[in-house]
């Protein structure tokens, strides 16, 4: 039998850390051990991260790169930074070597031209589901105009696909209510516990002093600026406590003005790293702080923060809604707390005061993540909705 050939089309990926970098790289790893020919149609790497050890591409597949626009904070986000990269993806996608299917990941606009150009080459694609960004952009007080048009290009990008993967259940419930005739099928975020470890040294750059850590996107739904306005009561009363946000974000101005309000090396703000180098800082943490703000959306969201601190042994305090805060409390995995300043201040405060877990609760916390949300598992799921029995037919 011929190899499937498979193409992703995504703005980012590897070696940027984030939700979708793990999903996608794990999805790719699951088709290629299938003997499937994957080619990834991405962006290049983002200044920080050029000439990293980290920026060699995955094994076993053809990545090819397109230069784009990025935003202050060197992500790729924003009508113009979209429109960089969607626009010449038409002519990539009409001109690769024919694919049996393709994997698109969001923003709805990518999944909007690549329905449009696919179509005309009879190729069927599945649509990755991390979020209903029509949903979001609505909550968050965007002129009702740019909502309609949102939605209009979200549906056309749903509708169109001959499968969509949902990151979870509220996804797909939404999804599923917004495209009736969609075939969903959820597939929860993981982690790849082969890096995430509690195995390895701690970052040579990390404090002395007991630290707590924000590993990856500060964006408008997660709501960052909680933990650092915290701090303003946590050095209070622990003085040599330190804060390190490790990322990028639409909170990155605010966390700046907070940081230099208080006193110098409380906060730290540092550019996003590839995933070895942020489970070396998370080995290190007291704890890792991960947020959804409420009420913007995103009350559904499963941050993949929470996995990677759980993978490397370190507690989690999560601040708000979702599924995440239930299996933070559910199972002992740290402290989940309201989306509240005092509450949220309280519960790094005693996170500072009690420092890293013993070896005992370090083992059994990896062990949840082994045993509920690999990365291994979540890419197979992923591969096999992507290589199911109809790959080769038409999108509607």
């Amino acid at each position: 039998m011929t190899p499937r050939r498979v193409l992703l089309a995504t703005r980012i990926f590897a070696p940027e850390s984030a939700a979708a970098t793990f999903r996608l790289s794990a999805l790719v790893r699951a088709l290629t051990d299938r003997a499937a020919r994957v080619g990834v149609l991405t962006t290049t790497v983002p200044p920080s991260l050029r000439g990293s050890r980290a920026a060699k591409p995955p094994p076993r597949a053809e990545i090819s790169r397109w230069p784009v626009l990025r935003d202050a904070t060197g992500y790729v986000r924003g009508y113009l930074p979209y429109l960089s990269f969607d626009l010449p993806l038409s002519l990539r996608l009409l001109t690769a070597r024919r694919p049996d299917v393709v994997v698109v990941e969001p923003p709805p606009t990518t999944g909007a031209v690549a329905r449009a150009v696919l179509s005309l080459r009879s190729v069927p694609y599945v649509y990755y589901a991390a979020d209903v960004w029509s949903d979001a952009t609505a909550s968050m007080g965007a002129p009702t105009s740019v909502v309609r048009v949102m939605r209009v290009v979200e549906l056309f990008a749903l509708r169109g696909a001959r499968d969509v993967i949902a990151v979870s259940e509220g996804v797909a419930e939404r999804v599923r209510a917004l495209a009736p005739r969609a075939r969903v099928t959820v597939v929860p975020n993981g982690i790849d516990t082969d890096v995430f470890t509690p195995d390895g040294e701690r970052h040579a750059e990390a404090p002395d002093t007991p630290y707590l850590l924000y590993a990856g996107t500060a964006s408008e739904w997660q709501g960052a600026e909680i933990f650092a306005e915290a701090m303003r009561e946590v050095v209070r009363e622990e003085p040599g406590a330190r804060l390190i946000f490790l990322g990028q974000g639409a909170s990155w101005p605010v966390l700046q003005q907070i940081r230099d309000d208080l006193p110098e090396g409380a906060i730290e703000l540092r550019p996003l790293a590839p995933p070895q180098e942020a489970a070396a800082w998370q080995r290190g943490a007291a704890a890792a702080v991960v947020s959804v703000k409420p009420g913007v959306g995103y009350d559904f969201a499963y941050p993949t923060k929470v996995i990677a601190a759980l993978g490397c042994g370190t507690q989690v305090i999560f601040a708000g809604p979702g599924p995440a805060a239930a299996d933070v409390a559910e199972h002992d995995l740290g402290r989940a707390v309201p989306y509240d300043i005092s509450q949220v201040a309280q519960a790094m405060l005693a996170a500072v005061r009690a420092g890293s877990p013993d070896p005992a609760e370090r083992a059994r916390l990896v062990e949840w993540v082994h045993r509920n949300r690999s990365l291994a598992a979540t890419g197979r799921a992923a591969a096999q909705v992507v290589l199911g029995p109809e790959v080769t037919q038409q999108p509607m």
